[in-house]
Order: C-alpha cells, then structure tokens, then sequence
C-alpha cells in the first residue's frame, strides 16, 4: 500500500475521535512540527513496519504495564526490534511481577485501547499514575513514530521535542532503561 505523508493535523476535525483532535490541539499547543500518515488500523507491529518506513522514525512498542497488585503502572516505550523480557526491566525499575494491564485500566488512566497506545496519552493522565519507561535506544533516533491514540493515524515527532519539551508540559518524568532484548 501506498501511503501519503502530510504536514500537521488533518485539514478537518470531521470522523476523528475527540481523544485524536486532543492530540494534534496538544502538539499544536506546544508548536511542534510533525507530520502524519493515515491508514487501515495498525495494531501489531507487522502493520506499523511499512507506515513507519514511510515516516523514516523510530519504530517503538509503547507497552502498558503494571505490577501484580495493579498498583503501579507504567509505560515502556521499546524499539520494536527487541523481544519484551520482564526480568530485564523489574530490577532497573523496581518493581516486581509485571504483566501487561488490562485494555481497561489503559483506557481509564491514557485514553488509548490496546494497539494504540502511545506516549501522547500521558496527557490524560492528570494524576500522573503512569510511570514513562523509555529503553535508551529510543533517545538515539532523530524520529519517533506514534499514535494520536488512535491506531489508523500515525505521526512522526522528533525525538528531541518528544523528550524535551513535550515530557515537561505533559509533567511525567521519565526513566531511561537499558534493554537487551535478545
């Protein structure tokens, strides 16, 4: 398939979801400059693969998790050429018995369903409950691709605005991680 890339938001607000629009006003807010590709849902990596080509960003599994009391949870943002290994990640951040949280609790605390989670909806998360995990491979891109927390859109950020001034106005912190993943 063949996708277009365009500059900023879509040219109308019509048959997109309010959480998206919250998204392109927040990017907009800040005076980032992104672009855009819309598409069929993407929900596994093996969908993103060529979007993401088109976009020339890093590819990232934006993987919601939580402990075994679902107390705590966080939001690990990998390059999606490494396999997920909770071993690797509980002693770096301290917590115990992860698991993936349920489409529920992402909904309730990042406004994203399952397949389109995505560091933007840290903005929906007032109480900041949501811990940011980010891999250090994930710095290194000049690009990052995500979600408006909606999987039939994708964005290119650079990573630079993402983790600079995005991060603050979003006021979540954020833990670097080291991931091996093989």
């Amino acid at each position: 398939m063949k996708y277009e890339l365009f500059k900023g938001r879509p040219e109308t607000d019509e048959d997109r979801l309010d959480k998206e629009i919250a998204c392109y006003d927040f990017l907009d807010s800040l005076g980032m400059e992104y672009e855009r590709i819309d598409h069929e849902e993407a929900n596994t990596m093996e969908a993103c693969q060529e979007i993401d080509e088109v976009l020339g960003a890093v590819i990232c599994k934006n993987l919601f998790l939580t402990n075994r009391q679902h107390t705590a949870y966080y939001l690990l943002l990998m390059p999606d050429d490494k396999v997920f290994k909770t071993k690797e990640i509980t002693k770096q951040i301290g917590s115990a018995r992860l698991s993936f949280a349920s489409g529920d609790e992402m909904e309730r605390l990042i406004g994203c369903t399952p397949g389109s989670s995505s560091i933007l909806g840290l903005m929906f998360d007032k109480e900041n409950e949501v811990q940011l995990v980010v891999d250090q491979d994930v710095l290194k891109g000049e690009y990052l691709g995500c979600h408006p927390c909606i999987n039939t859109s994708s964005l290119r950020l650079r990573t630079a605005d993402v983790f600079g001034r995005m991060i603050k106005a979003l006021h979540h912190d954020m833990m670097v991680v080291e991931l091996h993943g093989e």
